[in-house]
């Protein structure tokens, strides 16, 4: 087992030297110029010259790369050049609200799709099984903004139960915060959902053909029994796999969603980093968002670990 993770953990560190290649190298393809954009209507070259000059702007690619790498090594992740910030202090500022979302999300995703994913495997070919794998395709296909659009309108606009859109920190109101963030969690664990069933499903479908689940059957076990603990205990490693990437999915940011509810989240800041050139904050949230993949990557490695005993040997 500890060469199993330390054969994981080597594999961190030229994971995050190429994604830190690819993200500056793709990062230098987006147009315009962030010193011409930060001079302002008049762009006096002076003002430009000094832009350059104390962003490293005007330093060859690989300087500029060894100097960004050097400061992320120190924890320093720049400086945003549009709203004179640490990127670090943006990313702290941002992620609990993003994480809370994705965590309300995620869990969503696991409460509808496992059980349909079970129900669908042990009703394999009823219509049962047709009706929940057509209910997953509508999760897949129906856009999270339209749904979004929707939901707003029933719940905000016509029952007025829910906000139709900001957000509340958990510090200041409790149930407030919930009822800002139902409805986006659920348009996102919704789409999240679909997937966990289609996955789980056929995870299910592998193992209840297996002889242990037969002979556990011949034993007279109840059926309940013989589904959650023999079979779907073995089948869960594709959805800790599963779970482990949406969750990642959803750190780097929801975009549509948190727009369409003025979630004050990742999404938003990437968003409008991109559009004001803000070249650090772009770097500084992708790669922090690299790493919490591949981290959670490393965590759903563990709890294979722990879910297959004879991954230990």
């Amino acid at each position: 087992m500890t060469t199993f993770l330390l054969r994981r953990i080597a594999l961190i560190v030229p994971t995050l030297f190429f994604v830190s290649l690819l993200i500056f190298g793709l990062q230098q393809l987006l147009p315009g110029d962030p010193a011409t954009a930060l001079a302002g209507e008049d762009r006096d070259p002076a003002v430009i010259a000094f832009i350059r000059q104390k962003y490293h702007l005007d330093e060859p690619l690989p300087v500029r790369y060894a100097l960004w790498v050097k400061g992320v090594v120190q924890g320093d992740l720049g400086e945003s050049i549009r709203i004179r910030r640490p990127v670090l202090d943006l990313i702290a500022e941002k992620l609990p609200v993003t994480g809370e979302l994705a965590l309300i999300a995620v869990l969503i995703s696991l409460c509808i799709g496992i059980p349909a994913g079970i129900i669908a495997a042990v009703k394999n070919g009823t219509a049962i099984d047709y009706g929940t794998t057509m209910a997953a395709l509508w999760g897949l296909s129906i856009p999270n903004f339209w749904l979004g659009i929707l939901l707003i309108l029933l719940f905000s606009v016509e029952l007025e139960l829910l906000p139709a859109s900001g957000f509340v920190s958990p510090g200041e109101s409790l149930r407030q915060n919930l009822l800002t963030l139902i409805m986006p969690a659920f348009v996102l664990g919704n789409f999240f959902a679909a997937g966990m069933m289609r996955h789980t499903r056929s995870a299910m479908l592998q193992v209840l053909g297996m002889d242990y689940v037969r002979t556990a059957r011949a034993k007279g076990l109840p059926e309940i029994r013989v589904i959650l603990r023999h079979a779907f205990r073995n089948a869960l490693i594709p959805v800790v796999t599963l779970a482990a990437l949406d969750f990642g999915a959803l750190l780097s940011g929801a975009v549509l969603t948190e727009q369409v509810f003025t979630i004050p989240g990742f999404g938003k800041l990437i968003v409008d980093a991109v559009f004001n050139r803000d070249y650090a904050v772009v770097q500084g949230v992708v790669l922090f968002t690299a790493f919490a993949y591949i981290m959670l990557n490393f965590f759903a490695d563990l709890a294979y670990v722990v879910l297959n005993p004879r991954l230990r040997t």
